[in-house]
């Protein structure tokens, strides 16, 4: 979830003026329509990684189009559903099955938020390695392989142990769970940021040297390096939640995280009080390789994110109308 998120914040302002500019010359219909339903602002969460702050910003923009007042607000990942069933905040846009699932589920039996559609992009979040790590372990990628090549992945500070580098833990994931049902000899090191997880990323690869790390998709990171991702027990929902299923009958989290859907979520107000924009939000759809360059113009090309978002929105003009419905 991507590098250099800290430059983003301040762009915000950037993005508004530039979109406005550049977008004012050919205003969609929306003026004419029966929305904005309201005028208060829909407030849209935004969190840690590049990525969702660009989908956001995206679908933000178009709702600005269609004549609704946009909020962004900075919100961490799983604790925001408490501010969605209470209708302090409105929008979240990437709910990732990898990582987010269970918490979806959980919002959406309190009948106080709705489901508002899959994104278009596919999520992996998952142990990763560069492919010349292979010539070290040649038993990858099976997880199996991992205790045999425990001093390939060794770090001074958790020596004798590997060393995998996972994400921020808000992110969740199940990372030390993992380690502990499977018996693996690893200690798992969180990164304090996306941006410091992504930095020392391309630092090892640039100096040739083993990293086992959480890599996810979309993202740039396997599109520009060449990789893996480990092969755990394929995911099932009994791995979580029963701990005789799997290969260690007394724990769960025996198994590799979900892959699936990103989807965007909202308080379930919001479908009286903003049916067209939950409607155009239902539309919304980008795919893993348009975000993935996208992310990669921000986060390796320091290419203003404002940028990003205006050219995108100026190139796609016909697919971001058709998110728009009707009368």
């Amino acid at each position: 979830m991507q590098a250099a998120f800290h430059k983003l914040a301040g762009r915000a302002g950037v993005f508004a003026g530039a979109t406005a500019i550049a977008l004012a010359a050919a205003p969609i219909a929306a003026q004419a329509q029966s929305y904005p339903e309201s005028d208060d602002p829909i407030r849209m969460t935004i969190h840690d990684w590049t990525g969702q702050y660009l989908t956001t910003h995206i679908m933000g923009s178009v709702l600005e189009e269609m004549g609704y007042t946009v909020e962004y607000v900075q919100a961490d990942y799983l604790a925001q559903f408490a501010g969605l069933e209470s209708g302090d905040l409105h929008v979240a846009m990437e709910i990732w099955e990898t990582t987010g699932k269970d918490a979806l589920e959980a919002s959406l039996e309190t009948g106080d938020t709705v489901e508002l559609g899959e994104t278009g992009m596919r999520a992996i979040e998952e142990w990763w390695y560069p492919a010349y790590v292979k010539e070290e372990c040649p038993g990858l990628p099976d997880w199996k392989a991992l205790n045999d090549c425990v001093e390939v992945f060794a770090a001074p500070e958790t020596h004798p142990n590997g060393r995998y580098l996972g994400g921020p833990v808000t992110w969740g994931g199940k990372d030390d769970e993992r380690v502990e049902a499977l018996g693996l000899d690893y200690e798992v090191v969180h990164a304090g940021t996306d941006a410091a997880l992504f930095a020392e990323l391309q630092s090892a690869i640039q100096r040739k040297e083993p990293i086992l790390a959480w890599v996810y998709t979309p993202h740039w990171a396997p599109i520009k390096f060449e990789g893996e991702w480990v092969e755990f027990p394929k995911y099932t929902a009994e791995c979580y939640e029963d701990p005789s299923w799997g290969v260690n009958p007394d724990m769960a989290y025996d198994c590799g995280k979900p892959r699936g859907w990103i989807k965007a979520v909202g308080w379930a107000g919001g479908e009286e009080k903003w049916p067209a924009a939950y409607q155009a939000i239902r539309n919304f759809d980008i795919t893993n390789q348009q975000m993935g360059e996208m992310i990669g113009k921000v986060d390796l090309d320091g290419v203003p994110s404002g940028t990003v978002i205006d050219q995108w929105m100026q190139a796609n003009r016909d697919t971001w109308q058709g998110w728009v419905p009707a009368e």
